[in-house]
Order: C-alpha cells, then sequence, then structure tokens
C-alpha cells in the first residue's frame, strides 16, 4: 500500500508492515428488529498534516461537557439548571419594560398633581380619613403638637397625649424632707479650731487629721470632721511639724505682662520667674531647691499690667492671713491716672463707691501730686483701683504695689525675688 493510501502512515515506526484499515462488521443478526439497521462501511479520510507540537481541540465537544458538567447537581439538592443566552436575554427585556412603564406612571402622576390649582387654607376641605391615618399624617402632627409637660402629680397636663411619670413612691410629698427634730451637734470642727488658732490652714488640718497627726486632749484624732470643745488643748505629732517646715514664702518683684495665677491666653505666669539665677541671696537664708515650687501658690493677685510685690507661698497660715475671709491687711499702692477728676471723686474714692453692687470698704486715699495717687486698700477685688479711677474720670496708666501688711517692697529689683525670712511677719 502506498503512503498516499495508508492513514496512520505518518505514525507508524519505520520498518513495521503498513496494514490495510479493517471494516466495521455488522454483528447483529438480520432479522433482530431492535438492532439498527446495517451500516456502511467505515470511509476513512487522510487527517490534514497539522504543524509539530500541536493538537486539535474541538469546540463543541468541549462545550457539551462544561453544559454536563454545570447540569450535574449540587450535594444532596436539586439539578442545577443555568438559563440559556436566549431565556437571558429575554428576562433582560421583561426587567427594562417595567422600568420603563414605572417611569411613565410616575411622570404622569407628577404632571396631574402640577395642573392642579392650589387651594388656599381658608377653603381648604377637611382631610379624608386615610390622609389623616397615613404615617406621615401623623408625624407632621406629632411635630406640630405641644410637647407633653412631666408633671410629678397623677393629673395628666393639658395637651399630652403621653402617661405622666409617676414617683416610685405614691405618698412622697414634693416639698423637701424636715430636717431631724433635735439639737444641732456640739463643739466646732477641729480644722476650724486649728486655723483660727493659727496652727495652719484648713486644708492643712484636714491633711494632718487624716495622716493621725492631731492630738485633741491627748487622744488622737483621723477622723474627718471630728468637732471639739472650742477650749481643748490641741497638739500635732512631730511630723506635721517637719511637712509644715517645708512651706516657703516667696516675695517676687513681679514686671508688667506676666499673670499672677492661672496661665492666660498670650500671658506667663509669675511663678516662671522663680529659678536660682533671679534669687536675692540672704545671710543665713535657705538655698533654693526645685521641689520648693510645689503647691506654691499667689496669695493675693495683681494685674498683669501692674507691678510691685507677689507674694507666693505654700504656707496655709500666710495664705489665711493674707487673703482670708477675715483678712485685714493691708495693701498700699502708687497710682499714675490721667484725665480729670469729679468733683469730690476724692471722698468718694475714700468711701461711698460701689462695686459687682456691693459697697467698698473704707479705704486711704491721698493725691500726692496732678497724675499720682496713694491707696491703702483693706480688701482686693479684681482691678478694683483700676475700676474705682473709672467711676470718678481717671484712667490709670500705671500701678505699683509697694506693701502688703509689715512687708515692704524695699529695694527688690524688678523681676527679681527673696525668701521671707524669720524675723519677718505679716
Amino acid at each position: 500500500m502506498s503512503g498516499s493510501e495508508d492513514p496512520w502512515g505518518k505514525w507508524r515506526k519505520p520498518g513495521d508492515p503498513a496494514e490495510a484499515p479493517k471494516p466495521i462488521a455488522d454483528t447483529a443478526p438480520a432479522d433482530d428488529p431492535e438492532k439498527p439497521a446495517k451500516r456502511p462501511a467505515a470511509r476513512v479520510v487522510d487527517a490534514p498534516e497539522k504543524p509539530a507540537g500541536t493538537l486539535g481541540v474541538n469546540k463543541a465537544a468541549v462545550a457539551r461537557d462544561a453544559e454536563k458538567q454545570a447540569r450535574k447537581p449540587l450535594r444532596g439538592g436539586p439539578p442545577r439548571v443555568r438559563p440559556t443566552l436566549q431565556e437571558k436575554q429575554e428576562a433582560d427585556a421583561k426587567a427594562k419594560a417595567e422600568r420603563v412603564q414605572r417611569n411613565e406612571r410616575t411622570r404622569d402622576s407628577a404632571a396631574s398633581s402640577s395642573d392642579r390649582k392650589p387651594r388656599s387654607a381658608s377653603r381648604a376641605p377637611a382631610r379624608s380619613e386615610a390622609n389623616a391615618e397615613s404615617p406621615w399624617a401623623r408625624a407632621q402632627a406629632l411635630s406640630k403638637a405641644p410637647r407633653p409637660v412631666r408633671s410629678r402629680d397623677d393629673t395628666p397636663r393639658a395637651g399630652s397625649d403621653r402617661p405622666v411619670r409617676r414617683d416610685a413612691d405614691a405618698g412622697r410629698s414634693a416639698t423637701p424632707p424636715a430636717r431631724p427634730e433635735g439639737p444641732p451637734p456640739e463643739g466646732v470642727r477641729l480644722s476650724k479650731v486649728m486655723s483660727e488658732r493659727g496652727l495652719c490652714s484648713r486644708r492643712e488640718a484636714d491633711l494632718w487629721i487624716e495622716r493621725g497627726w492631731v492630738f485633741v486632749n491627748g487622744e488622737q484624732v483621723s477622723e474627718l470632721g471630728t468637732r471639739i470643745d472650742p477650749g481643748a488643748d490641741i497638739t500635732v505629732s512631730q511630723e506635721a511639724k517637719k511637712d509644715q517646715a517645708k512651706a516657703v514664702t516667696i516675695l517676687l518683684h513681679k514686671p508688667v505682662g506676666y499673670v499672677s495665677g492661672q496661665p492666660e491666653p498670650g500671658s506667663v505666669p509669675a511663678v516662671t520667674l522663680i529659678t536660682a539665677e533671679s534669687q536675692v541671696p540672704q545671710s543665713g537664708g535657705p538655698e533654693f531647691k526645685p521641689w520648693m515650687l510645689r503647691g506654691l501658690a499667689p496669695a493675693g493677685r495683681l494685674d498683669v499690667d501692674s507691678t510691685g510685690l507677689l507674694v507666693l507661698t505654700s504656707d496655709g497660715r500666710v495664705a489665711k492671713r493674707l487673703i482670708g475671709e477675715d483678712s485685714d491687711a493691708e495693701k498700699e499702692y502708687l497710682v499714675r491716672v490721667s484725665g480729670e477728676m469729679i468733683k469730690g471723686g476724692l471722698d468718694l474714692l475714700r468711701h461711698g463707691l460701689e462695686l459687682d453692687g456691693k459697697p467698698l470698704k473704707q479705704a486711704w486715699v491721698k493725691q500726692l501730686n496732678e497724675d499720682q495717687l496713694h491707696f491703702i486698700l483693706k480688701e482686693g477685688k479684681k482691678r478694683q483701683i483700676r475700676r474705682m479711677c473709672e467711676l470718678v474720670g481717671l484712667k490709670v496708666i500705671g500701678l505699683k504695689r509697694v506693701r502688703i501688711g509689715r512687708i515692704r517692697l524695699g529695694d527688690l529689683p524688678m523681676g527679681q525675688w527673696r525668701f521671707l525670712r524669720a524675723d519677718e511677719a505679716f
């Protein structure tokens, strides 16, 4: 057989004999009605030559296999049937038609509502029952209705459709409970007695009592709020005395631009001037340590635009002496003013002015020259001298505090400080 007549020639190994293809025999009997009719012999056609290294792919067979795989039943479920391309196109067309119909209905309803003429409020008919019961109508009615006012009694207020909250105790009265009958507690608070005797401040007294450093008539007291006989004997432990010995009092010549207490926006607190470099040394005085700044606070304010003596202390006794409720420590000022004083203004500055609706205490005021006044006050309201001068037609352009109690500023340089000596007292 020649190479053109042998279809397997190109796959046959060299040296193998060529064999003719065997015809497909019909093994079914002719008289069997269930068997198909005898088919003709298969016709072999030479396969077209393909380049080496390529395989033919039957796309139709691959598609059929993929469809069979898709139609396989899931685990324990019915067979999964995927819609064909034609079914998808029909479903998309149907959904698009429904959207178009909905849009047309919406446009028609909007046009019909815009064609209607608005009715005046006076001629508007009453709403129908269905309209009034709609959620939108109920929401509008609730928003316009007055809010119910809660009451402690059982009677609901007018215009309220909600139940009124009742007290847990129905018999509870709205009036405050009466104070328990009986005599008031005897004695005076221990901290108050200690403060009045000058042992310490009330704050320090409470701290010492909590720590068990206070003894009344020889008995230790460690409970806050304890009341005692005002004439009782009070002693403190060595720990309290050592704690009090750590307290310091500093005298500072404050410049303009520094605030006394809490820093304000754009300002610097005066305590930042307390450094070892700005200290004026004194013979026999203590050496400055950073821990001394702990608990240091101004005992009386001095305005940011004012200069002069400022006291900073961590000693409660000094603070009580200078800014306590019953303090009568004098503060002396030199004030430079501008403007023309009203008639009788000097007498008003001494006594007769009010600030914040309260009369001021009597002051000692002297006019040194045309633009300078000398003040001695026994109180220290916020910007008191400046506000007093404004009431009599003057404007303060300079203010300097030169004395507090018995302590004078003296020749202390501006921006520097010193400790209060042991032989000094306010």
